[in-house]
């Protein structure tokens, strides 16, 4: 009996630690995921006020249209969305959002040096909303990055990464800002003519 009793602890006891790894890598996958979807979420609101303030802008500022064009490209090719199982795909996505945001704000700062146009309340509805949108973006940024690196590092780390391998689950890319975004922005660059 006790022998029976050794050899079923010396076998449980390693299968419970597996399952247990298991599971809590597929919790992690799935929270990064989930993370994911609530970006998509507010990128999608984004791409849908983008509209509203391209016509807007196109009608102040004729000397912006060639970054209205690269920003409406962008947002068509952000739209069609990414394969979440194909990093480089993702990686892809992530940077053309992140590219969208850097130009959006391009446009929204063009739009201050013209405060003369009948459009001001309007742009200035539209840029509210906008900023609004980013802020729940960078807020659901931060979740999402915590939940990649929370699978990365379960990814990463014996003994669940070699769960991982075996069950072929990758890190996630980070969603990371451009490095035009990481300078510190300077107001005398507005007012330059």
């Amino acid at each position: 009996m006790a022998v029976a009793l050794g050899e079923l602890l010396a076998v449980g006891i390693p299968a419970a630690i597996l399952f247990f790894l298991y599971v809590r890598l597929i919790q992690k996958r799935n929270a990064a995921l989930g993370a994911l979807s609530s970006i998509d979420v507010q990128l999608k609101q984004r791409r849908d006020l983008i509209p509203n303030i391209l016509a807007i802008a196109k009608e102040t500022m004729t000397r912006e249209i060639e970054l209205i064009e690269r920003v409406t490209e962008l947002r068509a090719s952000a739209a069609a969305g990414a394969n979440v199982k194909d990093p480089e795909m993702l990686k892809r996505y992530l940077d053309t959002e992140a590219e969208i945001s850097s130009l959006m704000q391009g446009i929204l700062a063009s739009f201050e040096n013209y405060p003369e146009t009948r459009f001001i309340e309007a742009m200035t509805q539209a840029q509210q909303s906008y900023e609004e949108v980013e802020a729940h973006i960078s807020a659901a940024r931060r979740f999402y990055n915590a939940s990649a690196e929370d699978l990365k590092n379960a990814v990463e780390i014996f003994p669940s990464s070699l769960i991982a391998s075996f069950l072929k689950i990758r890190a996630m890319p980070f969603f990371e800002i451009s490095e035009a975004d990481r300078k510190p922005v300077s107001a005398a660059e507005f007012f330059a003519a």
